[in-house]
């Protein structure tokens, strides 16, 4: 028997998982792989719209075309990919909310500022937080290329306490003439109840001159 699915149900059926979405992150404390059967659901829905019968090839004489055109499938589709896009994004910022609450959340940013002429091979960058390990990234060429244009990272996002707190950071890198460098530097911070966003800004070319500094965004 085949199914035909109106671009009204496929509509509600999406409205209809972005609630339940919603309500089993809260439910059931998003566990990690929630997101993704969310997207297989959606996908699974996508597939269908794609398998629904189409409009019939010729309609009897006596057939009367409806007041309102029925979307073309190509329409319908690009709809549905529309509303599963929206979804993620809105499952990730509820999760981001639910994992990292304002009170406790505590994001830490990398940026390079570099002077006319200055360069500066970045291989990696370490941070600790209050003597644990936080975050480790290596770069690749296009993620330096994108600092160096002035991008900014977002190297770690976790949950402290309010009050005071140490920041320890380890670089790692090459100077213009090749040679391999490696800096570290500690920095303390205070945590307040609202959220605190900390930059760390790279600069310099050697490895007698490169600066490590953070600053309060």
């Amino acid at each position: 028997m085949a199914y035909r699915y109106s671009w009204k149900t496929m509509r509600n059926g999406a409205a209809r998982v972005r609630a339940a979405a919603g309500n089993s992150i809260l439910r059931a404390a998003l566990p990690q792989h929630f997101l993704a059967n969310v997207l297989v659901v959606l996908v699974v829905c996508l597939f269908a719209a794609q398998a629904g019968s189409a409009p019939p090839a010729s309609l009897s004489p006596s057939a009367t075309p409806s007041e309102t055109p029925m979307p073309s499938l190509d329409e319908q589709v690009q709809d549905i990919k529309s509303d599963v896009l929206e979804i993620a994004a809105e499952l990730r910022n509820l999760e981001e909310r639910l994992l990292f609450p304002s009170n406790t959340q505590v994001a830490v940013f990398v940026s390079l500022d570099l002077e006319d002429g200055e360069r500066l091979e970045l291989d990696s960058v370490q941070i600790q937080l209050d003597g644990e390990p936080a975050a480790n990234h290596i770069y690749s060429f296009k993620e330096l290329e994108a600092l160096r244009k002035g991008g900014v990272q977002r190297l770690y996002t976790g949950n402290v306490r309010a009050g005071k707190h140490r920041l320890d950071v380890a670089i790692a890198g090459q100077t213009a003439n090749g040679e391999d460098f490696a800096r570290s530097e500690s920095f303390s911070f205070t945590k307040q109840v609202d959220p605190k966003l900390v930059g760390i800004t790279l600069g310099g070319q050697g490895s007698d001159d490169t600066s490590i500094r953070l600053e309060d965004w």
